[in-house]
């Protein structure tokens, strides 16, 4: 389907929308761009936009980043020169029926959305845009706990939490770079899956009783899942890594105050923009195809 004359907003994110925005031109989109790091020599086709105002102005379609939304309601959008936050009078600036295509929307933006009348498209739970998205935000969690911690990852003991799409990527990569790992998940097909993987696994309420023997600890959980009674079971200084969107499945500020290492890997994806970039574009012009589809069918 030809994207030709539609308007196509990238608003906020990082390197990775650099590459959403040339392949949504490319694609014959009209795109407008605010809120992600601008390359010296521009974007061949993309408007470079001085407000989310200006870009979302008669746009159909709305791109923000799949990181998800923090907890003061802005996007996912380190660089921009101020808070990006999807009010009702910002989607307002879409054209009627427009949508936004998003990871996750959270409760402030679906009750925008209902207000405007504007669509939400959610793409954070799509198994195979995450498969092909995965192997980039793996290489960026190595990347991290090889510069926070003092330990090989080989023979080092470490627990991942959580065995969906990322989790079981991550587990498996340990394995084979020679970490004893452990999974704790609460499905025990999940667990299953773990150890014909080579780990072990362990339900997630026995998770606890295992700290004190670890160095490092993952979670993709996105869910408060990790806390104070595991913290402190943990020796001091250990790695303790966030992967998971907000709120995040692991408690950062105690782990911090009692002395581990801590690191919130949101945005992990960025390590290799052009080959995530394009998984998510390759995932979201899908979902803009179905969508334009329905309008025709409408």
């Amino acid at each position: 389907m030809s994207l030709a004359g539609i308007g196509i907003a990238v608003v906020g994110g990082d390197e990775r929308e650099q590459e959403i925005a040339r392949l949504a031109a490319a694609d014959g989109a009209r795109v407008t761009a605010y809120g992600f790091p601008w390359p010296e020599d521009g974007i061949a086709g993309v408007a470079r936009c001085a407000s989310p105002e200006e870009a979302m102005r008669g746009a159909r379609y709305a791109l923000f980043p799949i990181p998800g939304i923090a907890a003061d309601g802005s996007l996912f959008a380190p660089e921009a020169p101020a808070p990006i936050v999807p009010t009702a009078a910002l989607l307002r600036e879409l054209e009627p029926g427009a949508h936004v295509v998003l990871g996750i929307a959270d409760e402030s933006l679906r009750n925008a959305a209902a207000e405007t009348g504007v669509g939400l498209s959610e793409y954070e739970h799509d198994v195979e845009l995450m498969l092909l998205r995965g192997p980039a935000i793996v290489e960026g969690a190595l990347a991290q706990a090889i510069a926070h911690t003092r330990v090989t990852i080989h023979r080092a003991r470490v627990c991942v939490v959580g065995h969906g799409t990322i989790g079981a990527l991550l587990a498996r990569t340990l394995v084979l770079l020679g970490a004893s790992v452990t999974v704790a998940a609460r499905n025990p097909v999940q667990r299953a899956a773990a150890q014909a993987a080579g780990a072990e696994s362990i339900p997630l309420e026995e998770l606890d009783g295992l700290a004190p023997s670890l160095a490092m600890v993952f979670s993709a959980v996105p869910a408060p899942v990790v806390g104070r009674s595991f913290l402190e079971r943990l020796p001091r200084g250990a790695l303790v890594m966030d992967l998971a969107a907000p709120p995040g499945g692991i408690d950062l500020d105690t782990a911090r105050e009692l002395g581990h290492e801590t690191v919130w890997a949101r945005g992990m994806g960025r390590r290799a923009p052009v080959t995530v970039g394009a998984s998510q574009w390759y995932g979201i012009r899908r979902r803009i195809d179905e969508l334009e589809e329905g309008r025709g069918e409408g």
